[in-house]
């Protein structure tokens, strides 16, 4: 059975709590259980890590889960190509948002300052990486060898997930010296090397379809 982390459970709740906007009374507020969008808590360039520590902004560690919440979206952006294309990769696609959303949950909980509660709630999968490679093994059984270097286009979807690689590498190298000051798990800048491995290997594969 496929291990599973908070991402899937974000996502899981994420549907089950979605409300239409009926949901509004007749004095135009939510109901209490709604979650508020602004707190104005970060006004003044400090914001929370998922153990209650509060740092700048512009801390490393904000740096890193700001990389990595652009490559997500990305990634759902060459998803939904993916999906008009109809190339077949939507479930992995999906899953590696999941768990990028495990990775961000990871990230906010530093390894050296968090109590082992919350560093329990937020190791990743151990099964993320070998799943990637799994992919990325299947998918590439179906290409041709590759012999040079290529061009990062070959259609939208495929476009979109090379654009995804590169912001991979990148938030790959934010997490490096949270790594090496022991705030983030090695497990977690495996993920991310892999990660971009599979990008390419998908970007080839729709450019292929």
């Amino acid at each position: 059975q496929e291990s599973r982390g908070l991402g899937d459970v974000y996502k899981r709740q994420g549907r089950k709590l979605r409300k239409p906007f009926s949901h509004w009374n007749s004095n135009s507020r939510l109901y209490s259980n709604r979650i508020k969008i602004y707190t104005k808590t970060g006004d003044k360039g400090e914001s929370s890590l998922f153990n209650g520590e509060r740092r700048k902004k512009n801390d490393v560690i904000f740096d890193a889960l700001g990389h990595t919440d652009e490559l997500n979206a990305h990634i759902g952006l060459a998803l939904e190509h993916c999906k008009i294309a109809g190339h077949g990769i939507d479930a992995y696609l999906e899953q590696v948002q999941s768990r990028l959303l495990d990775v961000g949950s990871h990230i906010a909980t530093p390894r050296n300052t968090s109590s082992e509660k919350h560093k329990d709630r937020t190791n990743i999968p151990v099964d993320s990486v070998s799943t990637l490679e799994q992919w990325i093994d299947k998918l590439d059984a179906e290409l041709p060898p590759l012999q040079n270097f290529i061009l990062p286009s070959g259609g939208l979807a495929s476009a979109h997930l090379h654009v995804a690689r590169g912001v991979c590498r990148r938030a790959e190298r934010s997490i490096i010296p949270l790594k090496d000051e022991g705030q983030v798990d090695a497990e977690v800048l495996k993920y991310m090397n892999r990660l971009s491995d599979f990008l390419f290997v998908s970007a080839r594969f729709v450019a292929m379809k």
